[in-house]
């Protein structure tokens, strides 16, 4: 069965105070029934002594006296309370009985060598019993006493007693379950109102945030991290918004540059050259528009959380010169120089493939942005366990650098294509960077621009 909050809330506080409320009468009837039977044996007790002291025996006979008080009206009536005897001797002959008892007795145990309470009854009446071993001069147990007192009082008493206890419990409980209801009802009002705000927030209306409750509970720590996730949800809609325009331009530009290519060449014939250049510049195009389309498919399955890496020590210099190879073209047409200040041991823990990458983009980017007739510095700090690789172009404005590794984001504030690119590199190395562990940080001015990876130790 579903029960709503309130309700599991009312039920469960119900059923811990019923619990409680249980354990407090059981308790109450206990001493009230112990209390009762205690006063009805100590009854017996004081009849048991006087029986006694009226008692004679000659070895293990049984001699009786002072009968005619056992004969008065208490001993021969079963109403108002009256005192039942029984004697039997230790051969189990009726000694003597109470006139009360008339052609009954008592059950009793011959060979008793110590008292004992039992509970019987005589003509639906209720009576407490007591049986005492009756001894003689030299200890020799020579028959058995029984002691018997109505427990009728004691009896209503005690079904009073369980009676109005168990009234009393089931009423308790019905007016308790009530009241906590009531009381969980008001008590979550607040988080139905955020319930209701929830539910009215959507893509259209995202910036909206949920009301903060007056007091600094559980409720508006609550509503505070609600407000937090909403935040973050919104950043993250309106980075795919620009994700997806910033995706749709650069795919658009060299998909556009082909098409004129194209038109260009069909309106008229040409000279062969001509068509070679505009292929090439076609070509170019295309070049570009494939690895666009591959650094998003890095991206992607960066993002994705399904790549898999397994660290390994890795000799940073090799890896470096390996990386240099694939620009010496373009240093060589910038006249830019690659100076390496990385001893041959230098080892970093990675993985090979994906640093690779990292290392890829930042000589890429470097050497894209690095004056001509320039250079490039690689430098390792054994004590920081840091690379750092730095470029002397124009450098980066502070205003930028928070957004630097921000997809799409170039830090030529026109989308020039003087320098190619897509702005997904950085964005893919600083996705690298974290998945790898890798603290990676920049820092610029104006003629230099570092960056520098801090390697796990």
């Amino acid at each position: 069965m579903k029960l709503s909050f309130k309700k599991r809330i009312a039920v469960f506080n119900t059923l811990a105070v019923a619990i409680t409320t249980a354990i407090v009468f059981v308790v109450i009837y206990g001493v009230v029934y112990n209390s009762s039977y205690r006063h009805l044996d100590n009854d017996i007790l004081l009849e048991q002594e006087e029986i006694i002291n009226t008692l004679d025996w000659k070895g293990d006979s049984i001699i009786i006296n002072k009968m005619p008080e056992w004969e008065e009206a208490e001993h021969k009536k079963v109403e108002v309370n009256p005192t039942f005897i029984q004697i039997v001797d230790n051969k189990d002959r009726m000694i003597f009985k109470s006139t009360n008892l008339q052609s009954r007795h008592f059950l009793f145990k011959p060979a008793n060598k110590a008292q004992f309470f039992y509970n019987t009854q005589i003509d639906k009446k209720r009576l407490r019993l007591g049986q005492f071993p009756i001894t003689n001069d030299d200890g020799q147990i020579i028959g058995q006493l029984t002691v018997g007192i109505s427990q009728q009082e004691s009896f209503y008493v005690l079904n009073n007693l369980l009676f109005t206890l168990c009234i009393s419990f089931l009423m308790l409980l019905l007016v308790l379950y009530m009241v906590i209801y009531m009381t969980a009802s008001k008590a979550i009002a607040p988080v139905q109102q955020l319930i209701r705000a929830a539910s009215g927030i959507n893509d259209y209306n995202i910036n909206t945030r949920l009301p903060l409750p007056a007091n600094e509970d559980e409720l508006y720590q609550l509503a505070k991290t609600i407000n937090e996730l909403l935040s973050r949800i919104e950043t993250s809609i309106q980075q795919q918004k620009q994700f997806t325009a910033d995706a749709s331009h650069e795919i658009r530009t060299p998909l556009t540059a082909i098409r004129g290519t194209l038109e260009i060449l069909l309106r008229k014939k040409r000279e062969p050259e001509q068509y070679e250049e505009k292929i090439k510049q076609a070509m170019a195009q295309t070049d570009r528009l494939n690895q666009l389309l591959d650094q998003l498919l890095q991206l992607a399955r960066v993002e994705s959380g399904s790549i898999i890496t397994k660290n390994e020590s890795v000799l940073l210099r090799p890896l470096i010169e390996e990386a240099f190879k694939k620009w010496q073209k373009n240093a060589d047409e910038k006249k830019c120089s690659l100076h390496l200040a990385i001893p041959a041991n230098a080892l970093v823990l990675a993985e090979p493939f994906y640093l690779d990458i990292i290392i890829d983009n930042l000589l890429s980017n470097a050497f894209k942005y690095g004056l001509e007739n320039g250079k490039i510095d690689c430098t390792w700090d054994d004590i920081d366990n840091t690379l750092s690789i730095t470029d002397y172009g124009p450098g980066i404005t502070a205003e930028q650098l928070p957004f630097l590794f921000d997809r799409f984001y170039r830090a030529d504030d026109s989308r020039s294509t003087d320098i190619p690119g897509s702005g997904l590199g950085l964005s893919i190395v600083k996705k690298l960077a974290d998945l790898l562990q890798i603290n990676i940080t920049v820092s610029s001015m104006p003629g230099k621009t570092t960056f520098s990876l801090q390697f796990p130790a």
